[in-house]
């Protein structure tokens, strides 16, 4: 996969974890990362859980890497709010 496709599977999957979690705030750089990252948590957890990707190609990436970020994006939000309420 080429960088220019991480970045648009980056953005897509940090974009639809947003809207679902909540507005992040994170701007169009953030979203990227937060998809990519994503991508990086989703995997492992596809992995370590033995679960299979319900799409092919590029579909299939994208998923992974919108349930991680979904993942990374609840936690984010949990340590904040926890930081707040201290």
């Amino acid at each position: 996969m080429d960088l220019l496709t991480w970045i648009i599977v980056g953005l897509v999957a940090g974009v639809l974890a947003s809207l679902i979690v909540g507005g992040s705030g994170y701007g169009l750089i953030g979203e990227i990362v937060i998809g990519m990252v994503g991508a990086l948590v989703g995997g492992w957890v596809f992995r370590e859980t033995g679960w299979s990707v319900p799409f092919a190609g590029l579909a299939g990436t994208i998923f992974v890497s919108f349930i991680g970020a979904l993942l990374l994006l609840v936690i984010v939000h949990l340590v904040q709010r926890a930081r707040v309420a201290t």
